[in-house]
């Protein structure tokens, strides 16, 4: 097997380093993506693997596509393969672990998904690089069978499970994976992963090789040969979510509902088709209810299943960003203030700091939000006009909060002010000096406007509902979040 070409990995950092630099989010989240991208130690490239379809019959190898086009969003395809066995139908349990910083939120359920052998499905749509997907298999009869976990990369990957020979006995499946730059099912040359879990009474062990495994049944019918020492990211070997050589639990007891239930149970199950296609942002709307972790409270007394702001403020609450009060309500119409908006920026943006920070008069250490204000403020949000005090309670207008967001992420905008501006109807009460940032932001669609769409209010005081939308429109045109649906 051939290292890397040097050549390639040069070409992959700079068409890398374009696209995130064209990010809203300015140059500490680019690095964080670009150093997750080129984390991975490519020490093995297999050089062939199967294309889906494929008759069954003699082997067949398919050379690796070592064409590099360019950078598009994360996405997957899975496929489910079992070369040296007999089983027609497996059920796939998809859920993520969404990467923030160097850490991860909370598992969330995708959905149940019956696989016919040989069969794929592409998830699109709102992942990013380096979240993590985790895939519980189970047989017909709800059996767990077998367990893996694998990282987005910053293109679209083919990824392939593939069964044992008897996996309700031999719960071991090996991962196989790797860019598929122009989408045409098969792993890229110099962009593999190969390594294997195993089951064991629930606990899951990501193995360091494949010394103690029969891998004929394995690498059967044109797969590529299974190299001894496993090839993992290197977040899997690394840092505080390493798992290489350790065993996991693959049913904690903090887990949503959805996984943990039997399959089909809460649920119903969604049969694999030849052109299954599935959009995260729908995923996560659908299966919110369940699919959060225990605790985590999603639903809120005054949020009624039509309000506009539903779906922003569902999705805020089961990231943990925003929640509600002891008595069940969120309160969408109440007032925010600057103190309550830095904490919530906090939560949302990691950004390199570009100022140094100011001792506000009016924020003590002891203040709640002292940590949140002094971050925020070095991350360039927030406007003081040289003043030394903060003024944490006061109430924000929707303009305070506009501006805050447009300069905190340096948005930028092509085009005439003067143009973009005109699908506002209030569009002559924007100073002169705000009109770029409010172009900005219109042109990257965060700007969101209830219940007229064309009346920007900047002078209305801004409502929880109001900065939960601009929030999450925000962390969608930076490309963080899955898009979601809206009225």
């Amino acid at each position: 097997m051939k290292p890397i070409n040097s050549t390639y990995w040069s070409k992959l950092v700079v068409a890398t380093v374009s696209v995130v630099a064209l990010s809203p989010i300015s140059s500490a989240l680019a690095l964080s993506k670009l150093s997750a991208a080129v984390e991975s130690k490519f020490t093995h490239s297999p050089k062939t693997q199967l294309l889906a379809n494929q008759s069954d019959g003699e082997a067949v190898e398919i050379p690796v596509n070592s064409n590099f086009l360019s950078e598009k969003k994360s996405a997957f395809t899975l496929y489910i393969w079992q070369p040296g066995g007999t089983i027609s139908e497996v059920i796939a349990r998809i859920s993520i672990k969404s990467k923030y910083g160097n850490k991860y939120r909370q598992e969330r359920f995708l959905g149940d998904y019956k696989y016919k052998i040989k069969q794929k499905a592409k998830f699109i749509k709102g992942f990013k690089l380096g979240d993590r997907i985790v895939v519980r298999l189970y047989d017909t009869t709800n059996r767990f069978i077998g367990y893996s976990e694998f990282v987005c990369l910053p293109e679209n990957t083919a990824v392939n499970l593939i069964l044992s020979a008897n996996p309700r006995e031999n719960q071991v499946v090996r991962t196989f994976y790797g860019f598929d730059v122009n989408n045409d099912s098969i792993v890229d040359s110099g962009t593999t992963y190969d390594y294997f879990t195993e089951v064991n009474n629930q606990k899951v062990t990501f193995l360091n090789s494949s010394e103690n495994i029969n891998i004929t049944q394995y690498q059967a019918a044109g797969f590529s040969k299974v190299a001894t020492t496993g090839a993992y990211p290197t977040s899997f070997s690394e840092g505080d979510f390493a798992i290489i050589g350790k065993s996991i639990n693959a049913f904690d007891s903090n887990l949503a509902k959805a996984l943990t239930s039997a399959p089909g149970s809460l649920v119903k199950l969604t049969q694999i088709s030849q052109n299954s296609i599935f959009e995260l942002g729908k995923l996560l709307s659908e299966y919110r209810q369940i699919g959060v972790a225990k605790g985590i409270q999603v639903s809120f007394s005054d949020i009624s299943k039509n309000y506009w702001a539903r779906e922003y403020i569902s999705e805020l609450a089961a990231m943990e960003v925003m929640g509600g009060f002891p008595d069940g309500s969120f309160r969408p119409n109440a007032p925010v203030t600057r103190a309550e908006l830095a904490a919530l920026l906090q939560k949302v943006f990691i950004k390199t700091k570009i100022r140094e920070a100011i001792n506000f008069r009016d924020v003590p250490k002891k203040y709640w939000a002292y940590d949140a204000i002094r971050e925020t403020y070095e991350m360039g949000f927030f406007t003081t006009l040289g003043s030394k005090e903060f003024n944490p309670t006061q109430k924000l207008t929707r303009l305070d909060v506009l501006i805050t967001l447009a300069k905190g992420l340096n948005y930028k905008f092509t085009g005439s002010t003067a143009n973009i501006l005109s699908v506002y109807s209030d569009a002559s009460s924007i100073r002169s000096e705000h009109r770029d940032f409010i172009a900005a932001l219109t042109e990257n669609k965060v700007i969101i406007n209830y219940p007229n769409k064309k009346l920007l209010s900047p002078k209305k005081v801004a409502t929880r509902a109001e900065v939960a939308a601009l929030l999450y429109r925000a962390m969608v045109s930076a490309d963080e979040v899955a898009d979601l649906p809206s009225k």
